[in-house]
């Protein structure tokens, strides 16, 4: 995910219009649909509140949030030989590779798999078993909320790491809409993302199926509604405190 920021309205209309143009179409040779930029949000003001939560005085401030379009081959660095692999494993399973992985992104010298989410166990179990691969470790999961991207409005985020190889590191990324949150529990093939998935449910509402006990990690068990999607109300919740009560930022004083 990248974010290009204006200072100004004008500016920032401008800055959609240029994201959504690139790469430049000439005419008689068409864009490739997997080099197109996909815009999926903009926002205004410091936290992109969409109501009157945001009192930081920074309304005029733009952002376009885009998601990088695929790599094309070679990839480079490692790459290529561990997504070949990935794909032979697949292939060799009777899945096929082009249903599984839906793109491959290279950015910030980072590889990143889009993964459709019915073939996620089939993918995470040949990246931790091939010996080609040995992704044993996963250091976590983590959700994105894009509220502007029909059907595709949650993201969970998987880090791998090869510690036979070096230390190598990928992202899996998983998508599902916000009217269906359901993603597969990898912790049948790494046990410790127990808590990690507990986390990522009790804050962005993505529920992992198969979990051994998806139960509230942060909010009280009978906390309703997940605090860090973004169409949550920026402030407006009572806080208490041993009998004292601290008011909600949205009725304090405005600085605007």
């Amino acid at each position: 995910m990248s974010e290009n920021t204006s200072s100004s309205g004008d500016a920032a209309g401008e800055e959609v219009e240029a994201v959504a143009a690139v790469p430049e179409v000439v005419p008689g040779r068409p864009v490739r649909p997997e080099l197109v930029t996909e815009v999926v949000g903009a926002h205004s003001g410091q936290f992109g509140a969409a109501d009157a939560g945001d009192t930081t005085g920074y309304g005029r401030h733009r952002s376009v949030v885009t998601l990088a379009p695929a790599a094309v081959r070679p990839y480079g660095s490692w790459f290529d030989s561990v997504v070949d692999a990935l794909i032979e494993d697949l292939a060799a399973s009777g899945i096929d590779p082009a249903e599984a992985i839906e793109k491959v992104v290279i950015e910030h010298d980072e590889l990143t798999l889009f993964i459709a989410r019915e073939h996620l166990l089939d993918v995470v179990r040949p990246l931790r078993d091939d010996q080609d691969l040995r992704f044993e470790l996963c250091l976590g999961v983590n959700g994105v909320h894009y509220p502007d991207d029909p059907g595709r409005e949650l993201h969970a985020c998987f880090a791998l790491m090869s510690l036979t190889h070096g230390g190598r590191q990928l992202r899996l990324e998983v998508a599902c809409p916000a009217t269906d949150p359901h993603v597969p529990s990898i912790v049948s093939v790494y046990p410790g993302d127990d808590w990690h998935e507990r986390e990522t449910w009790d804050l962005m509402g993505i529920v992992f199926d198969g979990h051994p006990n998806l139960t509230r990690s942060a909010m009280p068990d009978d906390w309703v509604g997940h605090p860090q999607r973004k169409d949550y109300p920026l402030g407006g919740i009572p806080v208490e405190y041993k009998g004292a009560t601290t008011p909600p930022p949205d009725t304090r004083r405005s600085y605007r």
